[in-house]
């Protein structure tokens, strides 16, 4: 905080005004200061929490694989091991094909990326002024 001093004299107003300016400015670099401290500290949390995420991510990918070992031998049990193999190979690639189709359907329905209703809207609006223009009469 600023050193106020204690005069037996009232303090012109321009000199009330320079305490007044250089106290705003102190407590606004303080309060900036405080924010870049706070969110830092908020970075380096979301950071630790992205980590971890990701770490779950990889050990699920890992349980997933283990899975389908699990689901191999258990088929192997009925069938011969490489025809479990081939079972559960084939269901994978199956699965991966239905993605791919779901997920190009998807894609094709965002194409083209332009705002076309927007676009549409703009254009409505231009030909209503340029129609008002022509007929010399206010929006």
């Amino acid at each position: 905080m600023a050193h106020t001093e204690m005069r037996s004299e009232p303090a012109s107003t321009a000199e009330l005004v320079g305490r007044l300016s250089e106290q705003v400015t102190t407590l606004v670099r303080d309060e900036l200061t405080l924010a870049r401290m706070e969110l830092t500290e908020k970075g380096r949390k979301a950071g630790k929490g992205a980590g971890l995420l990701g770490a779950s991510g990889a050990l699920a990918g890992y349980g997933l694989g283990a899975l389908l070992v699990t689901g191999g031998a258990a088929l192997a049990l009925v069938v011969p091991v490489w025809a479990a193999a081939l079972i559960v190979t084939v269901a994978l690639f199956a699965g991966a094909g239905v993605a791919a189709v779901i997920g190009k359907s998807q894609i094709g329905q965002t194409v083209p990326p332009a705002p076309e209703e927007a676009v549409a809207g703009g254009r409505r609006d231009v030909e209503a002024f340029m129609t008002a223009a022509r007929s010399g009469r206010n929006l």
